[in-house]
């Protein structure tokens, strides 16, 4: 019950606070993905790490995050790195150790995953440029 408080009132903070503000940043990550039931592009700030053509990124609500669905349904996204958009697929990597994951990937973002996150699900985007 209170992990489910949790998930919402982190959801509720960044869907209405950060998120907007984060966009807004021309080298903030973001991860576009389309809408499963609007068609629109879905437009989420986030942090992770480009190895070689892949880049990795942790989920901190797994399959209940709105971008994890959206995935699901269509995993072509794009990812805007340093400022550059890349398209790629994305794939849900769920026996890799999400924990472990965040060691590698950039330490403030891994501190709020880590700590607001309540179903850690590793992401790999393979970028096509």
């Amino acid at each position: 019950m209170a992990e489910d408080l949790r998930d919402q009132v982190t959801k509720m903070f960044q869907k209405n606070v950060m998120n907007p503000m984060m966009r807004l940043l021309p080298f903030q990550t973001l991860l576009e993905t389309t809408g499963r039931k609007s068609g629109q592009p879905r437009r989420t700030p986030l942090g992770g790490r480009r190895v070689g053509n892949e880049f990795w990124f942790v989920s901190e609500f797994g399959e209940k995050s709105q971008y994890v669905k959206n995935i699901q349904a269509d995993p072509a996204v794009r990812v805007r790195l340093n400022g550059k958009w890349h398209k790629g697929t994305a794939h849900i990597v769920a026996d890799d150790d999400a924990r472990e994951r965040l060691r590698s990937l950039p330490q403030f973002n891994s501190f709020g995953v880590r700590t607001f996150g309540t179903n850690l699900l590793t992401i790999r985007v393979d970028l096509e440029d």
